[in-house]
């Protein structure tokens, strides 16, 4: 089994083909699995780097403890992009492996990225599915994101406000050149600063999708994904949409890229804000086919099914 690349900066090392990067606030009770299921992977040589982002629980002393086998950076509380980006300054390997510290890498998730970019010089982008998981391990669902999306997917996301069904932060992984030519992710993303990965991305490289579950997702009460969604987190939700096509559309406008994200395209910002209000019959229905034209669901039955329930829609109770 590969080691860990030594840290040291007084012993120069070649770079290694993976960088894994673990972001942390306050996940002490979870971030040593993390750690541990990334220092067991084999295969390609890869580094560790663990940056902190000012927790105030016991996390530090958690990570101290890896010694010399992580690169561990503390910094002060600025949220999920700055840590992100914190940790692909220190790294370096030509090969970004992002992980969540609630979360894991199953076996076999370094070699599979590592191959798949191989495959294909011209990726910025693999992801893979993840199996959502209870803290006691109980299985929560199957793996996710059950449908796949591979290839040039800018013509998709240009008509779905940049939505198609990219997965979490810990199966996302990126060649640095996309990263580097794509640039950091903007600091406003305090929370799910994923989005920023699965929507500038993919309008300037390919994308590839690997059908195995090579992580696991944690669900607790930390998560946006919630058997029912209350007013206040519609409305987190929504704001973070706009935000998110917001920072896409400059990015693009900066670049000089043709396309342009419109928020009336975005469907599911329209169900979340159709649950904050009284909706009528022919509002339903206009939603209804809506959602079956909604391209950011390319499985038509699946999109079918959510089409579907927009006509069962019920008004978020404490909407008002």
């Amino acid at each position: 089994m590969p080691k860990a690349a030594d840290p040291n900066p007084e012993k120069p090392m070649p770079a290694p083909e993976i960088s894994v990067l673990i972001n942390n606030y306050n996940y002490g009770r979870y971030v040593a699995r993390a750690i541990d299921s990334a220092l067991s992977q084999q295969g390609p040589s890869f580094e560790v780097i663990v940056v902190d982002d000012g927790s105030t629980d016991g996390s530090r002393q958690v990570i101290a403890a890896y010694g010399p086998a992580v690169r561990a950076v503390f910094q002060r509380n600025q949220g999920q992009a700055a840590a992100m980006n914190a940790a692909v300054a220190a790294s370096r390997g030509a090969i970004l492996c992002f992980l969540d510290a609630d979360d894991w890498f199953m076996p076999g998730k370094l070699a599979a990225v590592a191959r798949a970019f191989a495959d294909d010089p011209d990726l910025g982008l693999v992801y893979h599915r993840l199996q959502p998981t209870a803290n006691d391990d109980a299985l929560k669902g199957p793996p996710v994101p059950r449908s796949l999306c591979q290839g040039d997917l800018a013509p998709r996301m240009a008509r779905t406000a940049g939505v198609w069904p990219f997965p979490m932060t810990s199966a996302l992984s990126v060649r640095r050149k996309a990263w580097d030519r794509v640039g950091a992710i903007p600091l406003r993303f305090r929370i799910s600063a994923d989005a920023w990965l699965v929507g500038a991305i993919p309008f300037m490289f390919r994308v590839a999708a690997l059908p195995q579950a090579l992580g696991g997702y944690r669900i607790h009460d930390n998560t946006w994904h919630r058997a029912e969604d209350d007013a206040p987190m519609l409305r987190r939700r929504m704001a973070h949409w706009q935000a998110t096509v917001e920072e896409l559309n400059a990015f693009l406008a900066a670049r000089g890229l043709g396309w342009r994200l419109d928020m009336a395209d975005h469907f599911p910002h329209r169900v979340a804000a159709s649950r904050l209000r009284p909706l009528g019959l022919a509002e339903r229905m206009r939603l209804f086919l809506r959602g079956l034209r909604f391209a950011g669901e390319p499985h038509m039955l699946r999109r079918g099914r959510d089409a579907l329930r927009t006509l069962r829609l019920r008004q978020t109770a404490d909407a008002t």
